[in-house]
């Protein structure tokens, strides 16, 4: 006769692991902290980038500054040299003094662009009383003084081109998606081009002609 039976071993159900509610309110508000400090640090990447491209901007507009001022300082040493050889050709000489005097009132990149493109206007017509006075064409004064006119033009049409493409990067990036949504506020507000328009961009852009 058999023994009575065993009753069979219960399996012993494995604990369930589960996290105290205040470990996983830690654990949460570290991920929520760690999300909020990268998107700090993106937004100051982003606040530094625009101080950095508005910087660039201001300094092209300097070296803007620097070749209009010496070309306004050249300017009267030629309008005498032409006057010594020209003197009774007074609307071409006035023209240029009154664009000049102008162009030193201007201030703000448009308005600066617009009187300098009317300066360079008179220039053009003032160098051009050299072809009906021979005199005038052979003096080595006006001739030095157009090479350095040519030199400024240069130096001014590539200071220029510098100046447009860091106000397009500047604008391009206070448009763009996140600084878009701050960028207003914070007073990065939009530049203006230092734009002459297309026939006194070539007036400008195309040396003064050199002849001897």
């Amino acid at each position: 006769m058999s023994g009575p039976r065993k009753a069979p071993l219960s399996r012993t159900a494995k604990p369930c692991h589960v996290l105290p509610e205040s470990l996983e309110g830690w654990v949460l508000g570290w991920i929520i902290a760690g999300i909020v400090v990268v998107i700090v640090l993106y937004g100051i990447a982003v606040y530094n980038g625009l101080v950095s491209l508005r910087q660039r901007v201001t300094q092209a507009f300097a070296d803007i500054d620097v070749q209009l001022k010496q070309r306004h300082d050249l300017i009267p040493n030629l309008v005498e040299t032409v006057k010594g050889y020209a003197g009774h050709e007074r609307g071409t000489l006035e023209a240029v003094v009154q664009t000049r005097n102008a162009a030193l009132q201007a201030h703000s990149p448009a308005e600066q662009a617009a009187a300098e493109g009317a300066l360079s206007g008179a220039l053009g017509r003032l160098l051009a009383l050299s072809e009906a006075y021979p005199d005038l064409k052979a003096s080595a004064n006006f001739q030095q003084l157009q090479l350095d006119l040519s030199d400024i033009e240069n130096k001014l049409a590539a200071a220029r081109r510098f100046f447009n493409n860091g106000v397009a990067e500047y604008n391009a990036a206070i448009q763009s998606f996140p600084a878009v949504l701050f960028a207003g506020a914070m007073g990065f507000g939009p530049k203006e081009f230092f734009d002459l328009g297309e026939a006194q961009r070539q007036t400008l852009e195309a040396p003064p002609k050199v002849t001897f």
